[in-house]
Order: structure tokens, then sequence, then C-alpha cells
């Protein structure tokens, strides 16, 4: 279910819980909404409150650590092309064959992984398939060197693209979701309880009702760009691709 679809289902429930309590204000006595009765509902209200905010912060410093991590993981790879398309071009000519294989290999994935949205499915997938990384390092190992310099250029473009695999599995192994659904799921049950409770006591009018459409809506957005986060490489926020075009360039030089 995409962001989009869960954040308006969010603004739906939220209105639902301020109609109920509109509709509850209308069925109940008089004396249920005044005195204690009130006191008591209102601090009701504002623990709930403290607790959603609580968690709310602890949902978003998630999703954004999470997106924070993947962009890193993006700006990682792209220096480790680059310093890898340097070590190539220091064994000449026998190493453009493998500049040539990494550019074509690179571009690729990324078309992949942003048209789809998934890099750690991509990165799995790419294991199997070929060219890959260890069909890469097969080539470069294969490079025939003259002299000192081009050995130990060669031993750095060997070491680059161990790293490039060692990114990739971390890729893998960050897989998944960074929100816990569950928790997410009690965060709208309480921002629905305190849209209901806050209704007990207000005459239902344009104000009111406007007001509960504003506080739907916020919370609605809340939520999406929360999941648009942590959907990091699809969406309308997504890590940019540009570390990664401007090493491709390099590349194709």
């Amino acid at each position: 279910m995409s962001a989009l679809v869960i954040s308006l289902i969010v603004v739906v429930v939220v209105l639902s819980g301020s109609f109920l309590g509109g509709y509850a204000r209308s069925r109940l006595p008089g004396h249920h909404l005044e005195g204690d009765t009130r006191d008591i509902v209102k601090a009701g209200l504002g623990l709930l409150a403290t607790l959603a905010a609580l968690v709310l912060g602890l949902i978003v410093a998630s999703a954004k650590n999470s997106f924070d991590t993947k962009t890193e993981e993006v700006q990682t790879t792209a220096v480790k092309l680059l310093h890898l398309d340097r070590s190539l071009r220091q064994l000449g000519s026998p190493g453009e064959e493998a500049r040539k294989e990494l550019a074509q290999m690179v571009r690729a994935r990324m078309k992949r992984i942003w048209a789809e949205g998934d890099a750690a499915q991509t990165a799995r997938e790419v294991i199997a398939n070929q060219p890959n990384l260890e069909t890469l390092e097969a080539k470069i190992r294969a490079i025939p060197t003259q002299d000192e310099a081009q050995r130990k250029a060669l031993e750095k473009a060997l070491q680059a693209t161990e790293e490039l695999a060692q990114v990739r599995s971390l890729v893998i192994a960050q897989s998944g979701s960074s929100v816990i659904m569950p928790l997410l799921v009690l965060l709208v049950f309480w921002f629905t309880v305190i849209s209901a409770g806050l209704n007990l006591f207000a005459e239902r009018n344009a104000t009111t009702v406007t007001f509960n459409v504003l506080c739907a809506l916020s919370i609605g957005g809340a939520i999406f760009l929360i999941l648009e986060m942590d959907q990091a490489f699809g969406g309308l926020i997504q890590i940019s691709d540009a570390p990664l075009r401007a090493a491709v360039m390099v590349l194709e030089r």
C-alpha cells in the first residue's frame, strides 16, 4: 500500500474520531460533560497528547536516521567508484575495458534502483547476474602489470572492489522498513481518541469542523512524510542519485 493511501486512511480515521466525539456530545447527559468529568477527560487527553508527541518524535527520528544512512551509502559508493576509476586509469590501456564495464554496470544498477525504489532487492539480484562486482574483480585480477606502480594500482583497484562489495552487503543487511507498523497504528489510535475527546466539549460549527479537518490533514501529512522517508529510493522524498551520476560521468570520460 502506498504512503499516500495510508495517509488518506489516517485522515479519515482521525476525522471519524472527531465526528464520534461530536455525536457522543449530543447523546450524553449534560452532567457527563461538566465538573470533575470534564477535568478528568482533559487530563487524560493531555497525557495521550504527550505520549503521542513522544512516539511521533521517535518514529520521525527513526525514519530520518534510516534516510540519512542510505544517503551516506550512496555517497560512499560514489567515492569508492571514483577511487576504483583512478586505479584503473593508472593501469593504462589494459584497465580501459574494466572501466567501460564498470560504467555500464553502475548506470544499469542506478536506473533499476531508482525505477523500482528498492536498493536491497536490486543488490540481492545482481549478485547472481552478470556482469557484477565478482566478474569485474576477476577481470581486474587478470590485468597484467609491468612495474611496481601498476602493481600498486592493481592492489588499490582490488581493494576498491572489495569495499564496494562491503557496501552492497550493508545495503542488503539494512533491507526492510525502519518504521514499526504496530507503533504507528497505536499512534493513529491515540490521535483518534484525542480528536474524539476534544470534540466532546465543543459545539459543532464551521470553525470546529475546519479545525478538525486541518488537524487530521496535518497528522496525515506527518505520517506521509514518515513513510516517504522510509522509502528512500522512490516517491516524492527520495535520495538523490547525483553523486552516482557524477561518478558515472567521470567513468565514461
